[in-house]
Formats: C-alpha cells, sequence, structure tokens
C-alpha cells in the first residue's frame, strides 16, 4: 500500500505542475463507505492515473489485461499498485472471483469498459455489470476528457473527470443485459455533459 499511496502523491504533483490534474465534478456521488466499482471511459493510460489521484487517499484496485503483468519491469510493479490480471480472451472464474473478494473486504474495484475494439467495449461492460450484480455492489459511472499521454500532458493539456449517481443491478440475466445497456448510456451521457462544462 506504501507504494501506491507515494505514487498517488507523486503523480498528483507531477499532473499539477503539468497543468494536467483533473478538474473533477460530481465527486458527491462517490459512496462514504463499503466497497464499490467505478467504470470508467478510457482513451489512453493519464486517465488511469487521474482516476487514482481524485479517490486518493482510497486505493483503486485496477482490472487490468494480463499481458501488461508479463512485461519484466511493468508486470511487478502495476502488480504493487493494486493492479490484477484478467484474461480477456479466456476469462476464467477469477474474473469474477477477485473483484468480489475485494468489494467484500469494502475496497474500489476500477475497470476500464471502453477499450478499443467494440466487441470488447461490451464485454467489458457486461463484466463490470456482472460484478457489481454478484457482489451487490454499487457501480459508479464516470467520464475522463483531457491528456491520453505523456506528449500530451507535457504540452499542458487540461484533463476533466466526471462522476455520475451509483446505480446497483438487480439480480437475473434480464437485468444484465438491461444494466448493461444502462451503462453505456450513462458513460455516454457523462462524456456529453463533460464536454459541455468545458467548452
Amino acid at each position: 500500500m506504501a507504494l501506491y499511496d507515494f505514487g498517488a502523491r507523486l503523480v498528483n504533483i507531477f499532473l499539477t505542475l503539468n497543468g494536467s490534474k483533473a478538474k473533477v465534478y460530481g465527486k458527491e456521488n462517490i459512496p462514504k463507505e463499503g466497497g464499490y466499482i467505478v467504470a470508467c471511459t478510457h482513451n489512453g493510460y493519464v486517465d488511469i492515473l487521474n482516476l487514482g489521484v481524485s479517490l486518493h487517499p482510497t486505493n483503486i484496485h485496477f482490472m487490468a489485461k494480463k499481458q501488461l503483468f508479463d512485461m519484466k519491469v511493468l508486470g511487478p510493479l502495476i502488480s504493487r499498485l493494486n493492479a490484477f490480471p484478467v484474461d480477456r480472451d479466456n476469462p476464467g472464474p477469477s474474473v469474477i472471483k477477485i473483484p468480489r473478494q475485494l468489494i467484500k473486504e469494502g475496497k474500489v474495484v476500477g475497470i476500464f469498459p471502453s477499450g478499443t475494439r467494440t466487441t470488447e467495449n461490451t464485454e467489458l461492460k457486461q463484466g463490470a455489470i456482472t460484478i457489481a450484480q454478484l457482489s451487490k455492489a454499487q457501480i459508479v459511472p464516470a467520464a475522463y476528457v483531457g491528456p491520453k499521454n505523456l506528449g500530451e500532458v507535457f504540452k499542458r493539456q487540461k484533463g476533466y473527470l466526471i462522476y455520475g449517481k451509483p446505480f446497483t443491478v438487480p439480480s437475473g440475466k434480464e437485468a444484465r443485459d438491461e444494466y448493461t445497456h444502462f451503462l453505456e448510456q450513462e458513460l455516454m451521457k457523462l462524456t456529453e455533459e463533460l464536454n459541455s462544462k468545458i467548452k
């Protein structure tokens, strides 16, 4: 945990100095206690940094594709920064088991359900909804607009982040399908709302 806290403080200073620390809207929607899921839009890696900084000192346990953990330096580092691996091609029980356990322990699980492929988008959104449903946890939709990479950070691009109202998912397959669509709509709506605020 110490490395995560140290890293969050360092990133906070770095983003602040470069003018890329996200202005945060809707923070009143963050649950005050208990474990929950944050499902945030994703278009680079600076959104991950800004999301982590915005909730610090609360630690986020990020779901990340398992290929990242195979990298010599990055793998051990992100493991120590609370990330846990998910095999998107062959998802096993751990896809649900690890986040459910984390939520049960009162921790926050971060999922980025908008990757690059449309099918992957849907699968990740449904994964977030399934985890919320089985763990009976609240899911907080969030949207990010701003720098995507270090190059854009060094150009002093400003970041913006918005949290929507948390919701829970009733049991049953129909509810899972319905709320997967609902999450998709919420992420689109929050992105539009954020864009309207920064024009």
